[in-house]
């Protein structure tokens, strides 16, 4: 339980149940081997109470599940292969006809939103497995046998190496799961259009419309379910759940993971409306 909502207002702030106990989630300034590593050097150390808002702190940064850091094991490969599933959404999205019967405003909110999702649903049709490198961050008992623990808050070491591994994970769990259904090519497409024609976003100007590509992509896919598999309401179930996971991978970690190990800065979705929307 963290101590100081105050100090730690994220979801993994402090180390959840589910996880297990952290190590770095105990009071340091009580533990036997920090007072016997640090005898004389903090005389002046404050009560327990004092120190507990840095405790959660010290745990974001710990080396635990939802704190690990990790990027392509074989970028060279693997991103190769990403711009390959890069170039085939665009294909998917040019070849939509009702996709560009809507206004090009209508259109750009489209693929701003959803390119991220669209392209991890082509990993899962393409089949696209990847290894991944995890970086390592300083232990607290490093720190300490150094001698480097003046200030609790020191142990607060950032890095911009890797992506934080429970993105990653949020996208292995998608691709595990329509592997696992053997998704046909016409389901994939089917799912697409659901993704693609998403009418929820703000300052569309037709999203009435969209919401009856989206519904008639969505109504197709049940129909040819149905058709194809003795338990489709149990199947189409899974589908929609998929979906619901992928919707919520983080762009910014797609373009840092797939892209920029090979392309170095680059911005994926000006590159997608360049491409798609050049005359």
């Amino acid at each position: 339980m963290c101590l100081s909502p105050s100090v730690c207002n994220t979801e993994m702030a402090c180390i959840s149940e589910k996880l297990g106990k952290c190590h770095c989630n105990r009071d340091p300034v009580n533990s036997i081997l920090f007072q016997m590593l640090n005898k004389g050097i903090h005389s002046e150390t404050k009560s327990p109470n004092d120190n507990r808002s840095h405790i959660c702190s010290l745990a974001r940064e710990c080396p635990c599940e939802g704190n690990r850091r990790v990027s392509l094991k074989n970028p060279e490969v693997t991103c190769k292969t990403a711009s390959e599933v890069l170039l085939k959404t665009v294909a998917f999205i040019r070849n939509v006809p009702s996709f560009y019967q809507l206004p090009q405003e209508d259109q750009i909110l489209l693929v701003q939103n959803c390119w991220a999702p669209l392209f991890v649903l082509g990993l899962a049709q393409e089949r696209v497995n990847f290894e991944l490198q995890e970086h390592s961050v300083p232990s607290l008992l490093k720190k300490i046998l150094l001698n480097q623990y003046a200030n609790v808050s020191d142990i607060a070491l950032r890095s911009d190496r890797g992506v934080p591994a429970i993105e990653v994970q949020r996208i292995q769990r998608f691709l595990y799961k329509l592997w696992n259904l053997d998704i046909s090519t016409k389901e994939y497409a089917y799912l697409k259009g659901m993704l693609l024609f998403n009418p929820d976003i703000s300052g569309m100007t037709f999203p009435h419309y969209v919401h009856t590509l989206q519904l008639e992509a969505q109504h197709t896919l049940m129909e040819f379910i149905s058709m194809m598999h003795s338990q489709s309401l149990a199947r189409f179930n899974w589908m929609l759940q998929a979906l619901d996971t992928v919707k919520e991978v983080n762009p910014l970690v797609i373009t840092k993971l797939f892209f920029s190990p090979i392309s170095g800065e680059i911005n994926v979705e000006e590159l997608l409306l360049e491409t798609l929307f050049v005359k």
